[in-house]
């Protein structure tokens, strides 16, 4: 019998009990007496209730030598001069490889039908630093999505971090399930942030299914958790991706999304008196955003690496908002989701145009760069004078770039359509689209000929 996940578990036991009383309740927010030495920001705090239930929370700021607590749960049963217990560890997780095929909340504890989950050895923090730039291996081989129109047009390579920017219902969760099933890893770490409840047994059932689930980890924190809950699991899901990629695995990160992240630390640093800025969001979410996200990416050498892909709900498809605007310039690149492209009816509804991989043309073989010059000129054109081909004001003859392009267009719209249950690698979407691009200019020649 393995008995050292039980010594870690006794390691994380405080030695002595140190307490203080609950002051006061203001809306969400406990303030907590106890003695200075134990206070500190991102410390924990369990508060007995009335009903002998013990309340988690975490200190978040101070006011006149208290601390200010918010809770993970409900504060109902919280009365005045209840017992706070102050913890001398802060969250961690101790993960293990016991963990894939799970579906676990934001404190790690298992939330299927699978049973307890193996407590690891090494205790991995949640709020951990990032790794030093200059120790940093640099980004890998491309990295094969099974999605054509990402390995094509936006060839991202391994350990590097891309977003998805969509607003509601145009695809983001299909893309997502698309990518945790076909993608060319080890392991997929999937953190569903302020996620509606109904969706989440749907996702993993009938999106991931079983294949997907095998080699996956789940994180859930749905919508009406609290704000703490809704943070933390994106924390637990970045720290479960450095455990597996320190075991030398190569880790993909998915969150969905960023912008429920960002919003549960406005609800945070609002609640202690931070001044709102752009669109009510406290300095906080920008200085949290990317210590969050430069955790992902390669790993030390001769380790593992964390692919990152993570969605940023943009609100009312403004693509400038604060949020995405503040993502895009931390991430390595970003893939854009439009709904007038879903009401079309083609999916994943991606805008090759608008979308950009940051070690793109790099990481792209020589000889197939005229083709994706080629076939970004032809959908470039064609999105020029899409409204008048769609109104009938545009006559054929014209302009012969246009003409070359309107024929060209199914087949390029067909191409960037994929079912779910489809798979592409890179090397044949590359010699898909090669075809494509080659019969037009074969097109393109006979016809001047003819013309001659």
């Amino acid at each position: 019998m393995d008995i050292k996940p039980l010594i870690s578990e006794i390691k994380a036991i405080d030695e002595i009990e140190v307490f203080g009383r609950v002051k006061s309740v203001q809306g969400l927010l406990i303030e907590v007496d106890g003695p200075l030495r134990e206070l500190r920001i991102g410390g924990r705090v369990s508060i007995e209730t009335q009903n002998s239930k013990k309340l988690a929370a975490e200190i978040i700021g101070f006011r006149d030598g208290h601390a200010l607590c918010l809770p993970f749960g409900p504060i109902e049963g919280v009365r005045l001069g209840c017992k706070a217990v102050f913890s001398a560890h802060d969250g961690a997780a101790y993960p293990s490889m016991d963990w894939l095929g799970r579906v676990v909340n934001a404190n790690g504890e298992a939330i299927d039908t699978k049973g307890m989950i193996a407590r690891g050895e090494t205790a991995y923090p949640l709020r951990n630093t990032p790794l030093p730039a200059h120790d940093r291996a640099r980004v890998g081989a491309p990295l094969d999505l099974g999605v054509r129109v990402l390995n094509t047009f936006t060839t991202i390579c391994d350990g590097q971090r891309l977003g998805i920017f969509a607003g509601s219902g145009v695809g983001k969760s299909v893309l997502m399930s698309m990518l945790a099933v076909n993608t060319d890893v080890d392991v997929a770490v999937i953190g569903l942030i302020g996620e509606r409840g109904r969706e989440v047994h749907e996702f993993i059932t009938d999106y991931l299914g079983e294949q997907g689930i095998k080699k996956a980890v789940v994180v859930v924190a749905t919508s009406d958790e609290s704000a703490l809950m809704r943070r933390q699991a994106a924390y637990l899901t970045i720290a479960l991706c450095e455990f597996f990629r320190d075991q030398g695995k190569k880790v993909l990160c998915m969150m969905d999304s960023l912008t429920r992240f960002a919003m549960a630390q406005r609800e945070i640093g609002l609640s202690i008196g931070e001044p709102p800025t752009a669109k009510g969001y406290p300095p906080t979410v920008f200085s949290e955003l990317p210590r969050l996200l430069e955790r992902a990416g390669p790993g030390l050498k001769n380790s593992g690496s964390v692919t990152g892909l993570f969605t940023v709900l943009v609100e009312g498809d403004d693509h400038n908002e604060p949020i995405a605007d503040a993502v895009r310039g931390i991430l390595d690149g970003h893939i854009v989701m439009e709904r007038a492209i879903a009401e079309r009816g083609r999916y994943p509804a991606i805008n090759v145009l608008r979308s950009i991989s940051r070690t793109m043309p790099g990481c792209v073989p020589q000889d197939f760069r005229p083709t994706l010059a080629k076939a970004r000129e032809y959908m470039s054109v064609f999105a020029d004078m899409e409204e008048l081909i769609r109104l009938g004001a545009y006559r054929k003859g014209s302009d012969i770039k246009v003409d070359r392009a309107i024929a060209i267009n199914p087949e390029l719209e067909a191409f960037l359509s994929q079912q779910r249950q489809e798979r592409t690698t890179i090397e044949q979407g590359y010699q898909m689209l090669k075809a494509i691009v080659e019969k037009a200019e074969a097109q393109e020649a006979s016809n001047d000929l003819s013309n001659k």
